[in-house]
């Protein structure tokens, strides 16, 4: 029988005390300081994964509804899916392409690559008085992890991986899962090629989602609802060596299958 020295452990904590965003907020000093509350501090090999919404929260990404004019195409596109057209015009303008649409269903390909339902706009947990206000993902989340994993190291003198994780469905599963759009301090996929299973049979296809799999299971603590827990420590994961950014984990158009886009500018 193993010892509790020799068990994998895979340790998951909500940071607690995490204050109410504001546009300017300096993220790495409020996830210090809510470390703190929590009677912790970051060490080498750890992760932190964070919410899109945090993040886009500190970078000012609101739009009041109120000032956007839908284009004629958000209005054609807008009585198909049954969508407020000051909300379909958004989502166009944040996307490349339409993927499927139908009523109360606006897929679209995002100009970051990934395909999800709105652009990722959402009304939920905003902060801000009013149903006409939204919060559009981040303008780069790639570039958002780097910042604030930079910003943890000039605080702390560690740099941790960072993910900024945000909640998408599947084209072919019930309900939603946690998904890597940004990431920065180790690689995003896990390249397993080369190496061998149990019985020595060598690996030839075989890529781990690295940046997913922990933005899912940080999803199990942080939640999507009331939880108020929008960063979570990660710690005792084993990380290949490497640098990636979650722009790595989108498949390219070209080796798609499933795709059937419409230009969204049509």
């Amino acid at each position: 029988m193993p010892t509790a020295a020799q068990l994998t452990r895979l340790t998951l904590i909500g940071l607690p005390n995490i204050p109410h965003v504001q546009p300017g907020d300096d993220l790495a000093t409020l996830l210090i300081a809510s470390l703190e509350v929590a009677g912790l501090a970051i060490e080498p090999g750890d992760i932190l994964v964070i919410t899109s919404k945090l993040v886009s929260k500190a970078e000012g990404r609101f739009v009041d509804l109120r000032t956007v004019e839908p284009s004629a195409r958000a209005c054609r596109v807008a009585e198909r899916t049954r969508k407020d057209p000051r909300m379909v015009e958004l989502i166009l303008r944040e996307s490349s392409a339409i993927s499927r649409m139908r009523p109360d269903v606006l897929i679209v390909r995002h100009r970051l690559g990934f395909t999800l339902a709105n652009a990722g706009i959402d009304h939920s947990n905003v902060g801000r008085e009013g149903e006409d206000w939204v919060l559009l993902l981040p303008e780069d989340p790639d570039r958002s992890a780097r910042q604030i994993r930079q910003r943890l190291h000039d605080l702390a003198g560690i740099a941790p991986g960072v993910v900024i994780s945000d909640s998408h469905g599947r084209p072919f599963r019930i309900g939603t899962v946690g998904v890597a759009i940004g990431l920065a301090g180790f690689p995003a996929a896990w390249d397993k090629r080369g190496q061998h299973d149990l019985y020595g049979r060598e690996l030839h296809i075989t890529v781990t989602g690295l940046g997913d799999e922990l933005a899912a299971a940080a999803g199990l603590v942080s939640g999507q609802g009331a939880e108020g827990l929008p960063a979570v420590l990660v710690r005792g994961m084993t990380l290949p060596p490497g640098e990636g950014c979650a722009a790595d984990l989108v498949r390219p158009e070209a080796l798609d299958l499933y795709a059937d886009h419409q230009d969204a500018g049509e």
